[in-house]
């Protein structure tokens, strides 16, 4: 295996631990670097400020200044030559005005002029700096030689070998660089941490395989047809997908807490407590959410929504309950229509005339008593069976189902599913109100009324009543005093009527003796251009 190829299979912490305890050392070494040039300027200053010190000392020794004047070569010598010992310095030379040594520690040098310039302190001025001269690289200072009358008469340089710099900088280097490496330890050790930490916090996966997994996910996410909604433990959205905001009708942001972002209270019961499912039913859909919490590592992570769009299913149950429930209203029907016609034929073959003729006088008197006089008034075939299934169902519950004499529909339906949905969910909910009364006798009275294209059914039952708290509630999803699964009618029966631009309310809660009133608008659903008499109905199909 080449290097190559271990530097590509090189994990993701490893990569940012190596690249880490490399940039510590690259800080380590620049760090080291700047303190070696800080430490030599420093150091570098320092001498140069001792060798001007040392300088001004000697030449403040009067005795110095006057054997210059006097040209006593031996006794500056002598004098230079003691102090040179006494301050250890790598040389104390005396000039006189002209610039030729008088004292130096290479006695051949004496008497020869001084190998760097000496006009600066022949003019009365001092000089620190760093030059070369016979005995070497050496920090030296400068300073004017003067008489008791303040006279130049000469200047006193003295040096320092620069090896005594470079010696003083590898001591403290010596410091320095100890603690550099236990920093770069520290930081190398530093640099494992959070590489580790990182490892854990991306669960082991590398960058590439976390971009991936983001990408996937918003290609998931935004591309299935139902609604994903996601919460951390503390309660806040960490996602919501398009098609969750399409379905809550919210524009939920990634951030906000849950308990503040408007969803159903269903849903929000869900969440908060997964594994749970909920129904919720709006004005405009009806959806399953099924929540599920997350776990990774025994910890919670949070809960995961996923909601689905049952409204078209909910509207294509309703149908074909009410087809079902016509379909029976028509099959009992016909089975009493054949029953009766057999009896009819039966006495006329016999010669039974007069029988015959007697039978259907009472046949006829008794389907006036089953509400045909009233269904007359009602032009529409499709309400006239859903209205004889619902007299047989509430017959079954001990209810007596009644339609008004008042009522008057005498024009076809244009919305056929809209009005049964409506009217068999209001139905629905009265036959069980009265059969789960103590109120008798039970019964239930419908009244429908036309106002040109617009439909106005009463519903009125003789249960115990809404109680006044519950008057606004009573058309929200799930709620239901009758058990679980149930109180999903009324709503269905809401949602059905605003979307015809109608409505449902209740007129009457049914206190102090009163009928419990539902009363539905649905506009438009009538076609107020065509009317049809009681002899045509049979042969209407809506």
């Amino acid at each position: 295996m080449t290097a190559r190829t271990s530097r590509r299979r090189l994990s993701f912490s490893g990569q940012l631990l190596v690249s880490q305890v490399l940039v510590v050392l690259l800080l380590g070494m620049l760090g080291l670097a700047a303190v070696t040039w800080l430490a030599r300027s420093m150091l570098r200053g320092q001498y140069e400020q001792r060798a001007l010190a040392v300088s001004r000392t000697i030449a403040a020794d009067p005795g110095l200044a006057d054997a210059v004047a006097r040209e006593d070569q031996a006794t500056v010598q002598r004098i230079a030559m003691a102090q040179q010992r006494a301050t250890a310095a790598l040389f104390v030379v005396v000039t006189d005005r002209r610039g030729i040594r008088l004292a130096h520690p290479n006695p051949q040098e004496v008497g020869k002029s001084v190998s760097t310039s000496p006009e600066e302190a022949l003019h009365g001025r001092e000089v620190a700096d760093i030059e070369e001269g016979t005995l070497g690289l050496s920090a030296r200072g400068k300073v004017p030689l003067r008489t008791s009358d303040g006279a130049v008469v000469g200047e006193v340089s003295v040096g320092f070998s620069a090896d005594d710099i470079d010696r003083a900088l590898l001591h403290l280097l010596a410091i320095a660089i100890p603690i550099g490496v236990g920093a770069v330890l520290v930081g190398a050790s530093a640099a494992g941490l959070v590489a580790r930490r990182v490892k854990r916090g991306t669960f082991g996966l590398e960058p590439r395989e976390v971009a991936d997994l983001v990408r996937e996910r918003e290609a998931v996410l935004h591309g299935i047809g139902e609604g994903v909604l996601a919460i951390d433990d503390s309660g806040r959205i960490t996602m919501c997908n398009n098609e969750a905001r399409r379905l809550l009708d919210n524009d939920l942001e990634v951030g906000a807490l849950v308990s503040d972002a408007g969803l159903p209270e269903r849903l929000q019961q869900a969440l908060s407590a997964p594994p749970d499912r909920a129904v919720s039913a709006s004005e405009r859909r009806v959806l399953i959410g099924v929540s599920r919490g997350v776990e990774h590592d025994g910890r919670s992570l949070g809960a995961v929504l996923t909601l689905r769009d049952r409204t078209d299913i909910e509207s294509l149950t309703d149908e074909l309950a009410s087809v079902r429930t016509m379909t029976s209203a028509l099959r009992a029907q016909r089975h009493e229509f054949a029953n009766r016609m057999h009896t009819v034929i039966g006495l006329l073959r016999s010669g039974s005339t007069a029988d015959a003729l007697e039978y259907l006088d009472e046949s006829g008197a008794v389907e006036g008593t089953d509400h045909v006089s009233a269904l007359d008034a009602v032009a529409s075939n499709t309400i006239r069976a859903l209205f004889s299934a619902k007299v047989a169902l509430a017959a079954e519950r001990g209810v007596v189902l009644e339609l008004s004499e008042h009522s008057a529909v005498p024009h076809k339906l244009l919305a056929p599913v809209e009005v049964v949905t409506v009217l068999g969910n209001l139905l629905d909910n009265a036959i069980d109100a009265a059969a789960g009364s103590v109120n008798r006798p039970a019964r239930v009275d419908l009244d429908l009324l036309e106002d040109g294209s617009n439909l106005v059914m009463s519903v009125a039952d003789s249960g115990d009543g809404i109680a006044e708290q519950m008057r606004g509630v009573v058309f929200q999803e799930g709620l239901s005093t009758r058990g679980p699964d149930r109180g999903y009618g009324l709503a269905i029966a809401r949602r059905t009527a605003r979307d015809l631009s109608g409505d449902i309310e209740i007129t009457s809660t049914g206190k102090h003796d009163a009928a419990t009133v539902f009363v539905a608008t649905l506009p438009g659903v009538l076609d107020a251009d065509r009317s049809v008499g009681p002899k045509q109905a049979a042969g209407s199909p809506c």
